[in-house]
Protein backbone atom coordinates (compact mmCIF):
# COMPACT_ATOMS: atom_id res chain seq x y z
CA UNK A 1 0.00 0.00 0.00
CA UNK A 2 1.20 3.53 -0.76
CA UNK A 3 0.42 6.42 1.58
CA UNK A 4 0.36 10.18 1.00
CA UNK A 5 -0.23 12.72 3.77
CA UNK A 6 -1.57 16.24 3.33
CA UNK A 7 -3.04 18.75 5.79
CA UNK A 8 -6.19 17.12 7.21
CA UNK A 9 -6.04 14.15 4.83
CA UNK A 10 -4.08 10.92 4.59
CA UNK A 11 -4.48 9.01 1.32
CA UNK A 12 -3.74 5.30 1.15
CA UNK A 13 -3.87 3.18 -1.98
CA UNK A 14 -3.87 -0.56 -2.47
CA UNK A 15 -4.46 -1.33 -6.13
CA UNK A 16 -7.77 0.17 -7.10
CA UNK A 17 -8.89 0.81 -3.50
CA UNK A 18 -8.20 4.30 -2.12
CA UNK A 19 -8.62 5.19 1.55
CA UNK A 20 -9.30 8.83 2.39
CA UNK A 21 -8.67 9.43 6.09
CA UNK A 22 -9.50 12.63 7.96
CA UNK A 23 -6.56 13.49 10.24
CA UNK A 24 -5.37 16.33 12.48
CA UNK A 25 -8.90 17.56 13.09
CA UNK A 26 -9.35 17.37 16.88
CA UNK A 27 -9.99 14.17 18.86
CA UNK A 28 -13.49 13.59 17.44
CA UNK A 29 -12.54 14.46 13.85
CA UNK A 30 -14.47 17.75 13.89
CA UNK A 31 -14.60 19.40 10.47
CA UNK A 32 -14.06 23.11 9.91
CA UNK A 33 -13.34 24.97 6.71
CA UNK A 34 -9.80 23.63 6.31
CA UNK A 35 -10.78 19.99 6.73
CA UNK A 36 -13.86 20.36 4.52
CA UNK A 37 -11.80 21.87 1.72
CA UNK A 38 -9.06 19.25 2.04
CA UNK A 39 -11.55 16.38 1.87
CA UNK A 40 -13.31 17.97 -1.10
CA UNK A 41 -9.99 18.27 -2.96
CA UNK A 42 -9.16 14.65 -2.15
CA UNK A 43 -12.44 13.45 -3.65
CA UNK A 44 -11.86 15.63 -6.70
CA UNK A 45 -8.46 14.06 -7.23
CA UNK A 46 -9.77 10.53 -6.79
CA UNK A 47 -12.69 11.18 -9.11
CA UNK A 48 -10.29 12.11 -11.91
CA UNK A 49 -8.36 8.82 -11.60
CA UNK A 50 -9.75 6.12 -13.90
CA UNK A 51 -7.76 3.45 -12.03
CA UNK A 52 -9.70 3.90 -8.79
CA UNK A 53 -12.41 1.28 -8.23
CA UNK A 54 -13.53 1.93 -4.64
CA UNK A 55 -13.01 4.65 -2.02
CA UNK A 56 -13.10 4.06 1.73
CA UNK A 57 -13.74 7.18 3.82
CA UNK A 58 -12.76 7.11 7.49
CA UNK A 59 -11.84 9.29 10.41
CA UNK A 60 -8.55 8.98 12.27
CA UNK A 61 -8.63 6.64 15.26
CA UNK A 62 -11.65 4.85 16.67
CA UNK A 63 -13.39 7.60 18.67
CA UNK A 64 -15.31 9.08 15.76
CA UNK A 65 -15.97 8.95 12.04
CA UNK A 66 -16.74 12.68 12.02
CA UNK A 67 -18.05 14.23 15.22
CA UNK A 68 -19.72 17.15 13.47
CA UNK A 69 -18.93 20.61 12.15
CA UNK A 70 -16.68 22.91 14.17
CA UNK A 71 -18.80 24.92 16.62
CA UNK A 72 -15.80 27.09 17.47
CA UNK A 73 -15.86 28.30 13.87
CA UNK A 74 -19.64 28.44 13.48
CA UNK A 75 -20.24 30.54 16.59
CA UNK A 76 -18.66 33.51 14.81
CA UNK A 77 -20.76 33.26 11.65
CA UNK A 78 -23.29 35.78 10.43
CA UNK A 79 -25.91 35.24 7.75
CA UNK A 80 -23.51 35.73 4.83
CA UNK A 81 -20.64 33.67 6.22
CA UNK A 82 -23.08 30.98 7.40
CA UNK A 83 -24.26 30.49 3.83
CA UNK A 84 -20.65 30.29 2.63
CA UNK A 85 -19.82 27.72 5.32
CA UNK A 86 -22.81 25.47 4.67
CA UNK A 87 -22.38 25.64 0.89
CA UNK A 88 -18.80 24.50 1.41
CA UNK A 89 -20.00 21.51 3.43
CA UNK A 90 -22.69 20.80 0.85
CA UNK A 91 -19.92 20.85 -1.77
CA UNK A 92 -18.05 18.13 0.11
CA UNK A 93 -21.16 15.97 0.31
CA UNK A 94 -21.80 16.47 -3.39
CA UNK A 95 -18.17 15.61 -4.19
CA UNK A 96 -18.71 12.32 -2.38
CA UNK A 97 -22.00 11.64 -4.13
CA UNK A 98 -20.47 12.70 -7.45
CA UNK A 99 -17.43 10.46 -7.05
CA UNK A 100 -17.85 8.02 -9.95
CA UNK A 101 -16.95 4.92 -7.89
CA UNK A 102 -18.59 3.49 -4.77
CA UNK A 103 -17.66 5.22 -1.52
CA UNK A 104 -17.76 3.12 1.66
CA UNK A 105 -18.06 4.95 4.99
CA UNK A 106 -16.10 3.28 7.81
CA UNK A 107 -18.16 4.22 10.84
CA UNK A 108 -16.41 3.87 14.19
CA UNK A 109 -17.41 5.82 17.30
CA UNK A 110 -19.38 9.05 16.98
CA UNK A 111 -21.05 10.15 13.76
CA UNK A 112 -22.89 13.40 14.40
CA UNK A 113 -24.39 16.35 12.56
CA UNK A 114 -22.31 17.26 9.54
CA UNK A 115 -20.51 13.94 9.98
CA UNK A 116 -23.76 12.05 9.52
CA UNK A 117 -24.55 14.16 6.45
CA UNK A 118 -21.16 13.12 5.05
CA UNK A 119 -21.92 9.49 5.92
CA UNK A 120 -25.31 9.44 4.20
CA UNK A 121 -23.64 10.94 1.13
CA UNK A 122 -21.53 7.77 0.88
CA UNK A 123 -22.91 4.80 -1.02
CA UNK A 124 -22.37 2.13 1.63
CA UNK A 125 -22.14 2.53 5.41
CA UNK A 126 -20.51 -0.12 7.57
CA UNK A 127 -20.53 0.49 11.32
CA UNK A 128 -18.93 -1.10 14.34
CA UNK A 129 -21.15 -2.15 17.23
CA UNK A 130 -20.22 0.80 19.44
CA UNK A 131 -20.97 3.49 16.86
CA UNK A 132 -23.41 6.28 17.77
CA UNK A 133 -25.41 8.46 15.39
CA UNK A 134 -27.24 11.76 15.83
CA UNK A 135 -28.25 15.13 14.42
CA UNK A 136 -27.87 17.52 17.39
CA UNK A 137 -28.11 20.82 15.48
CA UNK A 138 -31.40 21.91 17.07
CA UNK A 139 -29.67 21.88 20.46
CA UNK A 140 -27.29 24.63 19.29
CA UNK A 141 -29.86 26.82 17.58
CA UNK A 142 -29.75 25.74 13.95
CA UNK A 143 -31.77 23.39 11.76
CA UNK A 144 -30.25 20.27 10.26
CA UNK A 145 -29.88 21.11 6.58
CA UNK A 146 -28.27 20.23 3.22
CA UNK A 147 -27.84 16.45 2.98
CA UNK A 148 -30.15 15.76 5.88
CA UNK A 149 -32.61 16.02 3.00
CA UNK A 150 -31.46 12.54 1.97
CA UNK A 151 -32.68 10.98 5.19
CA UNK A 152 -36.44 10.67 4.59
CA UNK A 153 -35.78 8.55 1.51
CA UNK A 154 -33.20 6.49 3.40
CA UNK A 155 -34.93 5.89 6.72
CA UNK A 156 -38.47 7.23 6.33
CA UNK A 157 -40.18 10.41 7.47
CA UNK A 158 -40.88 9.15 10.99
CA UNK A 159 -37.32 8.14 11.82
CA UNK A 160 -35.99 11.31 10.21
CA UNK A 161 -38.31 13.44 12.33
CA UNK A 162 -37.02 11.72 15.47
CA UNK A 163 -33.38 12.34 14.64
CA UNK A 164 -33.81 15.90 13.41
CA UNK A 165 -36.30 17.17 16.00
CA UNK A 166 -35.08 15.51 19.20
CA UNK A 167 -31.34 15.78 18.61
CA UNK A 168 -30.95 12.45 20.42
CA UNK A 169 -28.41 9.81 19.45
CA UNK A 170 -29.13 6.25 18.39
CA UNK A 171 -26.91 3.21 18.62
CA UNK A 172 -25.60 1.12 15.74
CA UNK A 173 -28.28 -1.55 16.12
CA UNK A 174 -31.04 1.03 15.83
CA UNK A 175 -29.27 2.69 12.89
CA UNK A 176 -29.20 -0.66 11.10
CA UNK A 177 -32.84 -1.40 11.90
CA UNK A 178 -33.81 2.00 10.52
CA UNK A 179 -31.73 1.52 7.37
CA UNK A 180 -29.28 4.31 8.21
CA UNK A 181 -26.35 1.88 8.00
CA UNK A 182 -26.09 -1.21 5.86
CA UNK A 183 -24.25 -3.49 8.23
CA UNK A 184 -22.97 -3.61 11.82
CA UNK A 185 -19.96 -5.70 12.76
CA UNK A 186 -17.77 -6.17 15.83
CA UNK A 187 -15.12 -3.47 16.12
CA UNK A 188 -12.31 -5.97 15.59
CA UNK A 189 -13.87 -7.06 12.29
CA UNK A 190 -14.65 -3.61 10.87
CA UNK A 191 -11.56 -3.24 8.71
CA UNK A 192 -11.58 -6.83 7.45
CA UNK A 193 -15.25 -6.58 6.49
CA UNK A 194 -14.67 -3.32 4.62
CA UNK A 195 -11.63 -4.79 2.87
CA UNK A 196 -13.73 -7.79 1.86
CA UNK A 197 -16.48 -5.57 0.50
CA UNK A 198 -14.02 -3.30 -1.33
CA UNK A 199 -12.38 -6.33 -2.93
CA UNK A 200 -15.77 -7.61 -4.07
CA UNK A 201 -16.70 -4.28 -5.66
CA UNK A 202 -13.26 -3.97 -7.24
CA UNK A 203 -13.78 -7.32 -8.90
CA UNK A 204 -16.82 -6.17 -10.82
CA UNK A 205 -16.62 -4.52 -14.23
CA UNK A 206 -15.55 -0.92 -13.51
CA UNK A 207 -17.78 0.63 -16.16
CA UNK A 208 -20.85 -1.22 -14.93
CA UNK A 209 -20.22 -0.17 -11.34
CA UNK A 210 -19.72 3.46 -12.36
CA UNK A 211 -22.88 3.35 -14.48
CA UNK A 212 -24.86 1.82 -11.63
CA UNK A 213 -23.72 4.48 -9.19
CA UNK A 214 -24.60 7.20 -11.68
CA UNK A 215 -28.09 5.74 -12.12
CA UNK A 216 -28.64 5.44 -8.38
CA UNK A 217 -27.66 9.07 -7.91
CA UNK A 218 -29.92 10.21 -10.72
CA UNK A 219 -32.88 8.36 -9.24
CA UNK A 220 -32.21 9.74 -5.79
CA UNK A 221 -31.62 13.30 -6.96
CA UNK A 222 -34.93 13.67 -8.67
CA UNK A 223 -36.57 14.98 -5.50
CA UNK A 224 -33.84 16.34 -3.21
CA UNK A 225 -32.14 19.30 -4.93
CA UNK A 226 -34.93 21.72 -4.18
CA UNK A 227 -34.86 20.69 -0.53
CA UNK A 228 -31.10 21.19 -0.32
CA UNK A 229 -31.28 24.69 -1.84
CA UNK A 230 -34.12 25.66 0.44
CA UNK A 231 -32.27 24.31 3.50
CA UNK A 232 -29.16 26.38 2.68
CA UNK A 233 -31.26 29.54 2.88
CA UNK A 234 -32.87 28.32 6.13
CA UNK A 235 -29.40 27.65 7.64
CA UNK A 236 -28.12 31.09 6.73
CA UNK A 237 -31.31 32.78 7.93
CA UNK A 238 -30.96 31.12 11.35
CA UNK A 239 -27.83 33.17 12.01
CA UNK A 240 -29.75 36.44 11.64
CA UNK A 241 -31.91 35.52 14.68
CA UNK A 242 -29.06 35.36 17.18
CA UNK A 243 -30.14 31.94 18.44
CA UNK A 244 -27.21 29.96 17.01
CA UNK A 245 -24.67 32.31 18.56
CA UNK A 246 -26.45 32.18 21.93
CA UNK A 247 -26.77 28.41 22.06
CA UNK A 248 -23.31 27.75 20.68
CA UNK A 249 -21.68 30.09 23.20
CA UNK A 250 -23.58 28.35 25.99
CA UNK A 251 -22.42 24.99 24.69
CA UNK A 252 -18.80 26.15 24.59
CA UNK A 253 -19.08 27.67 28.08
CA UNK A 254 -20.44 24.40 29.47
CA UNK A 255 -17.64 22.52 27.76
CA UNK A 256 -15.01 24.84 29.29
CA UNK A 257 -16.60 24.34 32.70
CA UNK A 258 -16.50 20.57 32.36
CA UNK A 259 -20.26 20.18 32.49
Amino acid sequence: MTTTQRPFVRLGRDGGVVTIELINSKPLNIIGTGAIEALTRAFGSVSDDDGVRVVVLRGAGERAFIGGADINEMVGLDRSSAETFIRRLAGLCEAIRGCPVPVIARLAGWCLGGGLEVAVSCDLRIAEQGAKFGMPEVAVGIPSVIHSALMPALIGASHSAWLLLTGETIDAGTAAAWGLVHEVVAAEHLDSRIAELAARLSGFGPHAVRQQKRLLNNWFDMSVHGAIEDSIERFALAFSTGEPQEHMRAFLDRKKGGR
